[in-house]
């Protein structure tokens, strides 16, 4: 029982009037939002990858792939606790003082375990949920030929399975005085 405390203090949102109790727009932003980040960690060396990921609603779980070999691999073989977050920026807030200064912002993290999938089937199945996500308009068979297995060889698809979530947000109106959108052309 006090692991669990631990843990949910761990997770806890320290700004509560920007917290995002409405799962449906937890859900919403993590099928929109294009880049997540992950972090895994290795005899204590935290480690961030950020990738293509997909969010499946029917299993509540979130699936991402990367090489068959490298840090994010074997750090997910060694600890299976992640830690994954997605985010966007709205527009900066400026302020008669830098320490006003702010900007809006969209964001959730997941806390979770990670599993790389062994099975060809659950493979292809992911792999073709993230097709779906971000190349909706091709088809396999028809624009590109269906997952062989040497490139299933290749590949360490990835399942987190969500123990909880959390959303945060900050969202001013609209006529905020000086409001803009970064650009870093500028």
């Amino acid at each position: 029982m006090q692991n669990e405390s631990r843990e949910k203090q761990l997770t806890e949102l320290r700004r509560k009037d920007r917290g995002v109790e409405d799962e449906t727009w937890i859900q919403e932003f993590l099928r929109h939002t294009p880049i997540g980040y992950l972090a895994t960690v290795n005899d204590g060396q935290p480690f961030i990858n950020s990738n293509l990921f997909v969010y499946d609603e029917t299993t509540h779980c979130i699936f991402m792939h990367t090489a068959n070999r490298g840090r994010t691999r074997t750090n997910i073989e060694r600890e299976e606790k992640v830690c994954f977050s997605i985010s966007e920026m709205g527009r900066l807030l400026p302020a008669d003082t830098a320490l006003e200064f702010s900007c809006e912002y969209s964001g959730v993290v997941v806390f979770g375990t990670a599993t790389i999938l062994q099975n060809e089937i659950e493979q292809k199945h992911a792999l073709q949920l993230l097709m779906n996500k971000y190349a909706p308009h091709l088809q396999e068979g028809k624009d590109y030929r269906e997952i062989q297995p040497e490139e299933l060889a290749r590949t360490s698809v990835y399942k987190i399975s969500i123990k909880e979530w959390s959303g945060k947000k900050k969202k001013v109106e609209d006529e905020f005085a000086g409001a803009y959108y970064y650009n870093s052309n500028s």
